[in-house]
């Protein structure tokens, strides 16, 4: 199978998941894109902040926002380095994000091609286009080697 170089956005959430697991957090970074151009970026700070819904989506989506003027991020594109859950995959959709792209898959805790999968549900207004396993081995790297060590 050939290898493709990753695109900057990913190589860049893939950074910051390795400042959150410096961190002492789950390394998971994100970065969202409008027209080409890096408008936010987070990575997971539950334990810092004390703020259980601190996903690095969910910073990233928070500081698009705000950097935007607007809760709806039209054109947006969003580089996660692991399969959102369902908290981020709801916000994606509220946020009406465009292109989600992610690295690893979560079948613990993913919503998007494991568990409820939520783009799948009927209820959810808006469906962002998907494109799985970005970068996907050096994240699943990170997060097992950030696991490894705490068990």
């Amino acid at each position: 199978m050939p290898s493709f170089p990753l695109p900057e956005p990913m190589r860049r959430a893939l950074d910051l998941a390795r400042i959150a697991a410096e961190w002492g957090e789950v390394p998971v970074g994100a970065v969202i894109v409008k027209d080409g151009v890096i408008v936010a970026e987070g990575h997971n700070r539950p334990r810092e902040s004390h703020d259980p819904t601190a996903h690095a989506e969910i910073v990233a989506i928070r500081m698009a926002a705000a950097k935007l003027g607007n809760e709806r991020l039209d054109g947006c594109d969003l580089y996660v380095t692991l399969e959102p859950c369902a908290m981020c995959a709801g916000a994606i959709a509220h946020a009406r994000i465009a292109r989600l792209y992610y690295g690893a898959d979560d079948p613990k805790g993913g919503a998007v091609v494991h568990g409820p999968r939520i783009f799948a549900q009927s209820t959810i207004h808006h469906r962002p286009e998907i494109y799985d396993g970005i970068g996907d081995n050096e994240a699943s790297v990170l997060l097992r080697e950030f696991f490894a060590v705490r068990r």
